[in-house]
């Protein structure tokens, strides 16, 4: 029989031959050990196999054993290959267009995503080991673009093709679409060919249109006589396009229906999630619905896996902060704190902090509202106030898990600080954030919240303050001399002469004079001495003068640096941080 079971296995999902082979352990003892199928199931499809001619896993596809997506992640697994779940996938409209849907049939592929920045396009294949289709697309795309083969099932590509090819794409054709056709509106959350219409091909071209600008939120905000369509890119909202008022009962619904919303509730807030993936990456989308004078305004919050975790060595941290981080980190227990205003970046640099700290040899849990993005080896957590999981029940439940490190997704009220504070005051490391202006300004914070100064010291080892601020477009910005007033701003000698940038605006950065973000950071490592004046009341005032002689360097001094390093403009900081007590 096992001889039998050696045969490759080709057909739905890859005819893989020599690659099969070479992996010794063949499909059938693979499914076979991991559970799901039987010996004897594999011995009816190998007698079908016979009679039909068809290839194993084509068989036992057909008699029902196993399904597409089952034997394509088991393949996956055997070859140590990327595979990947077109139901949930948005195409990039330029990868499709760069492939003939008459190829794609003939081969049964169908493009993913064009990566312009990488030079590499994603393709889902059945045989991602077919040279002929391989050295076919590469003539096509050109020597330059590296093909990245995406193990899929045949039925699931065929569908894909279907669904993709033939219908308009862009949101431009689309509208072009609605306004020159009919549409069904009551089709939008029906099965089958639901993506014929042309509302449900909107939604998703916005989504896509969104994660390719790289915007952190979409809103769709309905007004008395139009639509309102915003992204926010690089901290700011834009204004995307406005849409007839006519189109929104239409939209809202299928967001409601892609994020498992009801539908037919229109009166109270409610919260969905989306997840799809678009341009190769898998995305997630946190959807807030909130009643409004003009009908239900929907708020998107976009979710990039890829983009969500940062290795803490590229927060463009100065040397001496990096190190004061690396320090507190290396303290056995005791919290941690990032704090900053909303969409300063907080989660991004909690998880940096997490990447650096995870191992094999700690137990590390979090609770979060909710979990932003999945780690390994990291056991996450979303709290639920409907089973009344919220942080400060969350965290006595995390204690009982014998955690070393634990994070907090935010320290809101008493009962979370205090829980927090007994986690650190009892051998655990903690990380949290906290909504303040200044690493400082979070002790008189917790005071407001209940926390009392005796024991925050000792337990407080470290705070990181935080800002994002917009960085200049590499191919437009300009530079001046600095006037005197800069100069101050800045912290430069009046003598010294020097070169500050300006945004300028060109197609690089659609006009903006800005592309991308960058962090703007303070790290307050907490000593001894500092724990004393905690504890003693000491003012905000004379904690500032001890910082100051001990070489702290502030949110303002590091947004000082990136302005002379030609990273950001004056005004832009300014935006975000108060330089005016320099003056």
């Amino acid at each position: 029989m096992s001889q039998n079971i050696s045969q490759t296995a080709t057909g739905s999902v890859s005819d893989m031959g020599s690659a099969l082979r070479a992996k010794k352990k063949r499909l059938g003892e693979e499914l076979i050990s991991k559970g799901l199928i039987t010996s004897d199931q594999v011995d009816i499809a190998l007698k079908e196999q016979k009679k039909s001619g068809r290839p194993l896993g084509e068989s036992l596809v057909s008699l029902g054993f196993v399904t597409e997506a089952i034997l394509r992640d088991a393949l996956s697994e055997m070859l140590d290959k990327e595979s990947i779940d077109l139901s949930n996938v948005v195409p990039d409209k330029e990868a499709l267009d760069l492939i003939p849907k008459d190829l794609s049939v003939r081969f049964n592929i169908i493009p993913v995503s064009l990566d312009r920045e990488k030079n590499t396009l994603s393709v889902a294949m059945t045989d991602i080991f077919n040279l002929v289709v391989l050295d076919r697309l590469r003539a096509i795309a050109g020597n330059r673009i590296e093909i990245i083969p995406l193990l899929s099932g045949e039925s699931e590509i065929s569908d894909a093709i279907d669904q993709f090819y033939g219908y308009e794409l862009s949101v431009d054709g689309i509208l072009h679409e609605i306004e020159t056709g009919e549409v069904d509106y009551d089709s939008l959350d029906a099965e089958g060919d639901a993506y014929s219409q042309p509302l449900v091909r909107l939604v998703d071209a916005i989504l896509a249109d969104a994660v390719k600008h790289g915007s952190s939120d979409i809103h769709f905000e309905p007004e008395e006589g139009f639509l309102r369509l915003r992204y926010r890119i690089d901290g700011v909202l834009r204004q995307i396009r406005s849409l007839h008022k006519d189109y929104w009962s239409a939209i809202v619904v299928r967001l409601k229906v892609l994020s498992n919303m009801n539908i037919a509730e229109t009166r109270a807030p409610q919260d969905g999630r989306i997840n799809l993936n678009i341009r190769g990456h898998q995305i997630d989308f946190r959807v807030s619905s909130q009643p409004t004078t003009h009908g239900e305004n929907v708020v998107l919050r976009v979710l990039d896996r890829a983009k969500g975790i940062v290795d803490i060595d590229k927060l463009g941290l100065h040397n001496d902060a990096l190190s004061q981080l690396k320090l507190i980190m290396a303290r056995p227990e005791g919290i941690v704190l990032v704090t900053g205003p909303t969409g300063s970046g907080k989660t991004t640099t909690l998880y940096s902090m997490l990447g650096y700290v995870r191992s094999i040899e700690v137990n590390i849990m979090t609770l979060e509202d909710p979990v932003e993005y999945p780690m390994d080896m990291i056991r996450q957590t979303s709290i639920n106030e409907v089973l009344r999981m919220d942080f400060a029940n969350g965290i006595r439940s995390l204690m009982r898990q014998d955690p070393d490190i634990i994070l907090v997704g935010e320290i809101r009220d008493a009962d979370t600080a205090e829980m927090a504070f007994r986690a650190a005051m009892t051998g655990h490391q903690v990380y949290s954030t906290l909504h303040t202006n200044s690493a400082i300004g979070s002790i008189p914070r917790l005071i407001d919240i209940g926390v009392k100064t005796d024991i925050m010291a000792g337990n407080i080892i470290g705070i990181v303050g935080q800002r994002l601020v917009r960085k200049l477009c590499p191919h437009c910005k300009t530079s001046h001399a600095a006037t005197e007033i800069e100069k101050k701003l800045l912290g430069i000698w009046q003598s010294e002469s020097l070169e500050i940038y300006n945004a300028q605006g060109c197609e690089q950065c659609a006009g903006i004079g800005y592309k991308g973000r960058l962090a703007i950071l303070e790290v307050l490592r907490v000593d001894s001495e500092l724990d004393e004046m905690i504890a003693e009341q000491v003012t905000l005032g004379k904690i500032k003068a001890h910082l100051k002689e001990r070489g702290f360097q502030t949110l303002a001094d590091d947004a000082a640096r990136r302005v002379v390093e030609g990273k950001t403009t004056l005004d832009e900081v300014s935006r975000v941080i108060d330089l005016t007590d320099r003056l």
